[in-house]
């Protein structure tokens, strides 16, 4: 049951970022209009498309890596039914899980320094930092638990067979 929440967590993430990416184009397309048929800019589109971009790039890992889409190298280890690739995906997502932690204790201490001393951007909106601190801690977190999860199947579940042909991987 955990398993299958942590499923539909980065289910929902991934396809928040799908959205989050159909509204940051809707706003370039809008800022287009204002500038060069009416000519008066926004002040607001740049920024918050960025924000919305470090979201999409952290939440969307854990949904990449649910999916299996993350890049893989299987010239030696082809067969998924080996105990060798077994162990090959399990130390993949250890390695995974090393730099995602690194990412989740810095990413957390910086979030709360800035969160507690109240620090906003340099820009004309002047959003609070932690706004933009926040996805790395909590995307690699959400990253790590579906690592857990991917761990998991690698050795209850079959591998699914990747076709080269596809281009997937």
């Amino acid at each position: 049951m955990i398993l299958r929440c942590i499923d539909a967590i980065s289910e929902f993430t991934g396809k928040l970022c799908a959205w989050s990416l159909v509204a940051v184009g809707f706003f370039i397309t809008f800022e287009i209009v204002m500038r060069y048929i009416f000519t008066a800019p926004t002040i607001w589109v740049d920024e918050i498309s960025r924000i919305l971009q470090v979201w999409v790039v952290y939440l969307g890992a854990a949904y990449v890596l649910k999916h299996r889409e993350m890049v893989t190298i299987e010239l030696i280890l082809r067969n998924p039914n080996t105990v060798w690739r077994r162990l090959a995906e399990s130390l993949a997502i250890l390695v995974m899980f090393l730099f995602a932690g690194v990412a989740i204790y810095y990413g957390f201490a910086l979030w709360l320094k800035e969160t507690l001393a109240g620090h906003t951007t340099d820009t004309y909106l002047a959003p609070p930092k932690w706004i933009t601190s926040a996805p790395v801690w909590v995307g690699n977190a959400l990253l790590v638990l579906q690592g857990v999860v991917q761990l998991v199947r690698v050795w209850t579940e079959d591998l699914p067979e990747d076709d080269i042909l596809e281009g997937a991987h």
